[in-house]
């Protein structure tokens, strides 16, 4: 029954295998990415969709195919009389067109930097607790090699390494740099 499991569990021939923890994070990560789209309004669809049309390569074809014939019409190269001779209407349309498209670009990139920047907070968090936990495991290891006399136990960084980070100091550290920086310039 164990080497069923096993073998279950065991990748494909000739693919590495993958550490179940990523396997689980991938699997969490696109479920809430799945739940996030099913919560969306059918505003967010419509503009997602727009968006999306509106940066295809066949968008760019239709409105080729469509301002082409309109030009050619409108110059009289097609034999058929003009209904825009000075392209006003033309230039009316696109210019409507860009503003809404516009727009709708917007809305999704709005939404696209929200996402972004819950991404970027959940990262710092779990930084913060990836430090945090390392800071735990230096004195732990230190103590031990205290303990069993090595002679690594006393290199002078690692007190400096024991210490908890204060995320607050290290951004008045940056913005301190960042403010020198400029007024070096």
């Amino acid at each position: 029954m164990k080497s069923e499991n096993a073998q279950a569990a065991a990748p494909p021939a000739g693919k590495p295998s993958m550490a179940r923890v990523v396997e689980r994070n991938i699997e969490a990560l696109l479920k809430r990415q799945q739940e996030e789209d099913q919560q969306k309004c059918w505003q967010d669809r419509l503009a997602d969709a727009v968006t999306a049309f509106t940066g295809s390569i066949t968008f760019v074809f239709i409105h080729l195919v469509l301002f082409g014939l309109w030009i050619f019409w409108n110059l009289g190269w097609l034999g058929l009389k003009p209904f825009d001779p000075s392209f006003v209407v033309l230039a009316m349309f696109a210019s409507v067109e860009a503003i809404f498209l516009s727009t709708f670009v917007l809305i999704s990139q709005n939404r696209t930097a929200a996402l972004a920047e819950k991404r970027a907070e959940l990262n710092l968090q779990v930084s913060l607790l990836g430090e945090h936990e390392i800071t735990r495991l230096v004195i732990l290891v230190t103590e031990m090699a205290r303990k069993m006399n090595i002679e690594a136990a006393n290199d002078p960084e690692i007190p400096e390494l024991a210490k908890d980070v204060q995320p607050e100091h290290v951004l008045e550290t940056i913005e301190k740099k960042q403010e020198q920086m400029e007024q070096t310039k």
